[in-house]
Formats: structure tokens, sequence, C-alpha cells
């Protein structure tokens, strides 16, 4: 398997982006909200690296279902702490095509957030369809399906320690 992103690269741009957070959150309580399933690795890495007030939320999007390209997307806020009012840092593990952090961004603003920055980890680079900014970004990639560090196929993979290209040979479902 292509290596695409090694532990200790992903290792040390948390603790760059978990400082950027330290520095932009310094003033005010915040709720980091992980997009389930694919951010949780990266989620735990971050907070533990965050040295101010925070809550934690989750949120499940999803639309691949043991596919490598997208198909309906299915929101579930049951996770979610109360928000209206409060400052949000939005985190998910891979920024695609934007439907889906575009869809949560203004999922979330009616639900009564007072602010919504969002994270993501990896950034596909020629593949977003939805113009989306991510405020803070860990790595901008190549337009591979990519496991590891909490992202999936068919739900395998999430626990390699780094971010892997998934081999074209990789048997589906």
């Amino acid at each position: 398997m292509e290596v695409l992103i090694s532990e200790d690269r992903i290792r040390e741009r948390v603790e760059a982006l978990a400082d950027r957070v330290n520095a932009d959150f310094a003033d005010r309580p915040f709720v980091v909200v992980g997009i389930l399933t694919g951010s949780l690795v990266f989620l735990a890495d971050l907070i533990r690296r965050i040295q101010h007030p925070h809550q934690i939320g989750l949120i499940h999007a999803s639309s691949y279902r043991n596919s490598t390209t997208p198909g309906t997307l299915v929101v579930n806020d049951g996770l979610l702490p109360d928000i209206k009012g409060k400052h949000l840092l939005l985190l998910d593990d891979i920024l695609d095509s934007g439907q889906t952090l575009a869809r949560l961004v203004e999922h979330l603003q009616h639900k009564g957030a007072a602010s919504i920055r969002t994270c993501v980890l990896l950034r596909k680079i020629g593949r977003q369809t939805i113009a989306v900014e991510p405020d803070y970004t860990g790595f901008e990639i190549p337009d591979k399906f990519v496991i590891g560090y909490g992202l999936d196929f068919a739900d395998d993979y999430r626990h390699l320690p780094f971010i892997g290209v998934l081999p074209d040979n990789t048997p589906h479902p």
C-alpha cells in the first residue's frame, strides 16, 4: 500500500492546527463538532492539544455506503449538545466535493450557532463541486481514494496510523 502521509507528518500537522485553534478561540469557549465516523481519530488527537474550554459534539453525515463514489447525504445530529448561540469548530476528515461540509454548515446555522469555523484534515485537489473554503486544512492531496487515520473503505482500514491510498485491486464488499 502506498503511504501518502506518514504518522509523523500527521502528528506534526495536528499540533500546528491545534496551535491555530488555540490562538483563534483563546477568548471564548466553543464546541468541537466531529463529523462521524471518519473524523474520530483526528478529533481525539486535536482536542488533546486544545488548551481552552470546549465541549464536544458529534454529527453523523454519510454518503458513501460501502462504495468509492458518493450517494445521497444522510444527516443525524442526535449527539450534538445545545449549540444555539455557541461558537463551533466543525471537524471533518476529508473535503472532497464540498457538499457534506456545505450542507452541515447550513444545518448548524439553522440550529442557531453563533459562528462556525471549519477544519478538514485532508482536502482533495480537483474534486470540489461546491465552493467551500475551510478555515483550517491539514493537507492537500491528489484525487485518490485514501484510507487510514479514521478514513475507511467499507468500514475497514480506519485503524491505520497513516494516510494510505486504497489499492486498485481492493475487492468491493
